[in-house]
């Protein structure tokens, strides 16, 4: 069965643009042009994975912002914050707090594209998707901070997962606030290294795939919401811009 047929027309990686290779992860820092031709949607990739986009603006936000959330929710009472709709539990394992969160664990429920989501997302260094340069590119391409890490199937027992994509959260600084561009990477599978692209596209949950744009959009703006609140009240500095300590 070929690409093009496990797919509908419309995602079609023929005729949809810019479908982008987790291995290309440099284009998202593009000098010429920040945004590309897909920045929110999703399409499949040559090499098998899903390529999955969602833009969000975020008024009022500053990026330190960002970095303390992403520290701060472990449980699930802070979680559901997030998206009182669709996320259902929470626990982490791991570093976490306002120093950091890479290298720590988070172990979700959440309901996507209509069904229940059980994941662990582990935190990675940027290092690992932009190179050891990662915090001076940013920065010459306007990004304060960006968000990395392994998505997983949280099959149990225990904090079993079987690592399945990636995500990574770019952030933006722009006039009264900031932008989420998010890029998430599905088929990357951990006991699936040596199969083909077919295969590999056929294993991800077509429901995820579908869901996690809108998911993505409705959380992020969600956040945007009572973020600069909730920080302020939290860290004792009001809804300030500082920079980022990473």
């Amino acid at each position: 069965m070929s690409l093009g047929a496990i797919i509908p027309a419309a995602v079609n990686p023929l005729v949809t643009p810019g479908p982008l290779l987790l291995n290309n992860t440099q284009v998202l820092l593009s000098p010429t042009d920040p945004y590309l031709p897909l920045e929110a949607g999703w399409a499949l990739n040559a090499d098998g994975m899903y390529h999955v986009a969602a833009t969000t603006f975020m008024p009022s936000v500053a990026s330190p912002m960002i970095d303390w959330w992403f520290g701060y929710v472990t449980n699930t009472d802070q979680y559901r914050q997030w998206h009182p709709k669709d996320h259902i539990y929470s626990e982490w394992q791991g570093p976490h707090g306002n120093s950091t969160y890479v290298g720590g664990s988070h172990f979700v429920h959440e309901m996507i594209g209509g069904e229940l989501q059980k994941l662990r997302i582990s935190f990675k260094e940027p290092s690992a998707y932009f190179g050891d340069n990662w915090k001076a590119d940013l920065k010459a391409q306007n990004y304060s901070t960006v968000i990395c890490g392994r998505v997983g199937l949280w099959t149990g027992p225990g904090y079993t997962a079987i690592d399945i994509g990636h995500l990574i959260h770019l952030v933006r600084d722009e006039f009264m606030g900031i932008r989420m561009r998010s890029r998430f990477w599905l088929g990357d599978i951990d006991l699936l290294k040596g199969v083909g692209p077919e295969i590999r596209a056929a294993i991800v949950p077509q429901n995820l795939v579908k869901g996690l744009v809108k998911h993505t959009s409705e959380e992020m703006s969600i956040l945007g919401g009572f973020l600069p609140g909730l920080y302020g009240r939290e860290t004792g500095t009001g809804a300030k811009t500082i920079d980022s300590g990473r």
